[in-house]
């Protein structure tokens, strides 16, 4: 497991945060459209973080909510297109929701040997107005730089392993 040094970004800790890959990195973000006001947070904190580990070949796909996503990081991860995926989403007050997509995230990682990382949040308390409520956009903002160090030590670690997909897309 990586040290709290190794998650720091370039910028923050230059001598000890890996340089560029080996090869091209190519991820795909799965975002939801419900709540995208919110969800949209997370998704500019990892494009912004995941630029300043240089990870730079992200494509970007948006689904109508939460319980669209596994299929389609399924379907992106069977392609063999992408090092990683990343899914982000609002999950309200539907414990079974978020525990089935969680698990469906890692049922595709673990079959298709594709890191699959979660951005999707479940809110114990949420109400509508809150979506402006600082509090929940510095939460999305915060796990949009935590799924961006994550993936991008993920890969680092894949890449030093030789895992096929991790080593790069051609």
């Amino acid at each position: 497991m990586p040290q709290d040094a190794d998650l720091d970004p370039p910028s923050a800790a230059a001598a000890t945060a890996p340089a560029g890959f080996a090869r091209p990195q190519r991820v795909a973000v799965v975002q939801s459209a419900w709540h995208r006001d919110a969800v949209e947070q997370a998704r500019g904190a990892f494009l912004k973080e995941a630029q300043a580990w240089h990870i730079g070949n992200i494509d970007l796909f948006e689904v109508p909510g939460s319980f669209e996503i596994p299929l389609h990081v399924q379907i992106l991860a069977r392609t063999r297109r992408y090092t990683a995926i990343v899914a982000m989403g609002l999950v309200v007050e539907n414990r079974f929701v978020a525990e089935t997509v969680i698990r469906a995230l890692m049922d595709v990682q673990l079959r298709t040997e594709v890191p699959v990382f979660s951005a999707v949040l479940a809110p114990e308390q949420f109400h509508d107005r809150s979506i402006c409520d600082q509090t929940l956009v510095a939460h999305f903002v915060a796990k949009g730089v935590e799924v961006a160090r994550a993936c991008a030590g993920t890969l680092h670690s894949l890449e030093r392993l030789g895992g096929q997909v991790a080593a790069g897309i051609s």
